[in-house]
């Protein structure tokens, strides 16, 4: 029997006056009078595909209807974080026109900006402006000074408000320094103060983010363990490595750049080995508090786990694998049958 015609006799003889799957899938095989013995792969395929169909058809129509407004939802959810920057920005700039003639005023509405601002949108192009900035107040070896603080307090806000796992801190720290080689590259003679500020700042941004996330955990109440306890294993091996992650961006970023930048990047990370002991050391602290408080929790939650691994649905995806495993072996003892049948004739 072809596909649509198999198709056609499943779907005319398909009956959901039965309350039960197995019913209706049962008297839909018995009326569509189908040889189960002789069945093809093809056919069995086209009777699975044809039932769930016809099964589902509600859910389906459901699923699709769903994902439409989901996408809408985005759709809307973009433009009105986008609304919500915007006017963001026209606030502070409107106060900016306010607070000019008052530099000391101005200041800390910069840093109220920092902290309220989504950073990583802009991050590139914010750490280009400080850095060109400081490069034109340069009166000497000021630039090392003020671009090292600019680095430091951009670094941290950007870290700050997010998870601390590697992926995140590896692409908020090599955006930083891309942009800061750009710069260096533009102006050669001034490139090692630039690439030098600009790590010191990095490092200084990072302690400073750990350190910040250290005192949350220890005054952290337990009815906020569940943001912790997810990712609890993640977040103790990402601590237990922050100096690597450091110089790996540092080496990968040095790698892909100009021979000059490369040796400046290369000798300076080497001469940081030392400054890199407080990120050691603020890291392991931070570990140690948080094994301190979660560590139990955290096993709980393994204990859940395991009970959940006993679950029907656990149960159903094991299921599935074993049947999985049962038909690549059925493949392959049919596959190495017809190779020795070959072998015989010759």
């Amino acid at each position: 029997m072809n596909n649509t015609k198999l198709h056609e006799n499943l779907q005319a003889n398909y009956s959901k006056k039965f309350r039960s799957i197995g019913k209706r899938v049962s008297a839909v095989l018995k009326e569509s009078e189908l040889d189960i013995e002789k069945l093809s792969l093809n056919e069995v395929r086209q009777v699975t595909t044809t039932i769930i169909e016809l099964e589902t058809v509600t859910l389906q129509a459901d699923v699709q209807a769903l994902l439409a407004k989901k996408e809408a939802i985005e759709r809307e959810l973009e433009r009105a974080a986008e609304a919500l920057q915007s006017t963001k920005y026209e606030i502070f700039n409107a106060l900016e026109d306010e607070f000019t003639e008052n530099e000391n005023v101005l200041v800390k509405l910069h840093q109220v900006k920092l902290q309220s601002i989504d950073l990583y949108d802009i991050l590139s192009e914010m750490v280009e402006s400080a850095i060109i900035s400081a490069l034109e107040k340069d009166t000497g070896s000021n630039i090392v000074e003020s671009n090292t603080e600019v680095i430091k307090e951009i670094t941290f806000e950007v870290i700050k408000e997010g998870s601390l796992n590697t992926i995140r801190i590896r692409k908020i720290l090599s955006t930083i320094l891309t942009t800061a080689i750009d710069v260096a590259e533009a102006s050669p003679n001034r490139a090692e103060k630039i690439l030098k500020s600009t790590l010191h700042g990095m490092r200084r941004g990072l302690v400073n983010s750990i350190d910040r996330f250290k005192k949350r955990l220890e005054f952290m109440p337990v009815e906020a363990k569940h943001i912790l306890i997810e990712d609890y294993d993640i977040i103790i091996e990402d601590l237990n490595q922050t100096d690597a992650l450091f110089s790996q961006v540092v080496t990968t970023q040095a790698s892909e750049s100009s021979s000059e930048i490369r040796k400046i990047l290369i000798d300076l990370n080497k001469a940081m080995a030392y400054d890199l002991q407080e990120l050691i050391q603020i890291s392991k602290e931070t570990a140690d508090v948080m094994k301190a408080k979660f560590s139990s929790l955290a096993k709980i939650a393994m204990k859940k786990a395991d009970i959940a691994m006993n679950s029907s649905k656990a149960k159903e995806a094991k299921h599935m694998g074993i049947q999985a495993l049962g038909v690549a072996c059925k493949a392959l003892g049919t596959a190495l049958k017809s190779a020795k049948d070959v072998i015989d004739k010759k």
